[in-house]
């Protein structure tokens, strides 16, 4: 987006008017959902809901106006609107989001879909998840809201992180059900789980200036750098994975543009066997799933957290 002249708002401008010109505004500057933008963002400043803008959209904006100008200031200079807000919608659910975690993004639901697609009928188990850097907790807490006999253990480096996570956690009531523990990948880790997802850090390191400025200059680069080739975390993922995997389980790993075959290789090589791919919206294949070979009979001791089944 593009740098402006500091805003100024008529607080005697009735709502819808405003948001009009936030929209043409945030268009202008390059906004691909202006008009969503303009009406959260507005909303936000006034401290109302979207039915509130709606049914008293005469109504001037008052003594919002020069909160409205700061948010709009911000988004103008490319900070994503969750990241104003610090909150972000993922599968359904609301979560709390902070400069420490990634903003949880539509195309990471494509795990979500791949693993009930993998689960099939096993809903209602009592499924063990495993979420391997698990951020603000998205992928964990949508898991938990599929398999209400699941139980989900978050695991991320970041103390920020974990914190975020644990508190996403409880607002979505899955606090019985789940536990955030702060470590590097599966250090320490013990257990057998059916389920471990992971949205790893899979961008070459000399690509992050390149990124787009909502990426590169908001979203915490530990969740980002992939190494010099970007497939560092994927190494350590096929590493710890043959000693965490159910022998009946899966795991779904997100991948970023053509990193698929490379992927698959380092998977296999580790003795696991790629079941499929899945596509997101725009047709990049973004999910890899992958389960033990069927003669691999080694199953580690369960942890304590999930206990005997």
């Amino acid at each position: 987006m593009t740098q402006n002249p500091p805003l100024v708002f008529d607080p005697a401008t009735p709502r819808q008017q405003v948001q009009r010109q936030l929209s043409d505004l945030l268009a202008t500057a390059g906004s691909q959902a202006a008009m969503t933008e303009a009406r959260m963002l507005l909303c936000a400043a006034l401290h109302i809901d979207h039915a509130d803008l709606l049914r008293e959209g005469e109504r001037p904006i008052g003594a919002h106006a020069e909160r409205l100008a700061d948010l709009i200031a911000r988004r103008l200079k490319h900070e994503p609107v969750s990241r104003i807000l610090g909150r972000r919608e993922f599968w359904g659910l609301d979560f709390s989001v902070s400069p420490a975690v990634l903003d949880p993004r539509p195309d990471t639901e494509t795990l979500v879909e791949a693993v009930l697609a993998a689960i099939g009928s096993r809903r209602d188990e009592r499924l063990r998840v495993l979420d391997l850097g698990t951020g603000s907790g998205a992928l964990l807490c949508a898991l938990l809201a599929n398999f209400p006999g699941g139980f989900g253990l978050g695991v991320d480096v970041s103390e920020a992180a974990c914190k975020i996570a644990a508190k996403n956690l409880a607002a979505l009531g899955f606090a019985q059900r789940g536990q955030v523990v702060c470590g590097d990948w599966a250090e320490a880790l013990r257990g057998s789980f059916d389920i471990i997802v992971s949205n790893p850090p899979y961008i070459a390191h000399a690509e992050i200036a390149t990124l787009d400025p909502n990426v590169r200059d908001y979203d915490p680069h530990l969740a980002l750098d992939g190494g010099d080739d970007g497939y560092a975390a994927y190494r350590a993922l096929a590493s710890v994975l043959p000693g965490l995997l159910a022998q009946d389980g899966v795991a779904v790993l997100e991948l970023g543009i053509g990193q698929g075959p490379c992927v698959g290789k380092l998977l296999q090589a580790a003795g696991l066997v790629v079941m499929t791919t899945r596509r997101d919206l725009a047709g990049i294949e973004r999910a890899i799933v992958a389960k033990m070979r069927p003669q691999d009979e080694c199953r580690p001791s369960l942890s304590p957290f999930f206990g005997e089944r």
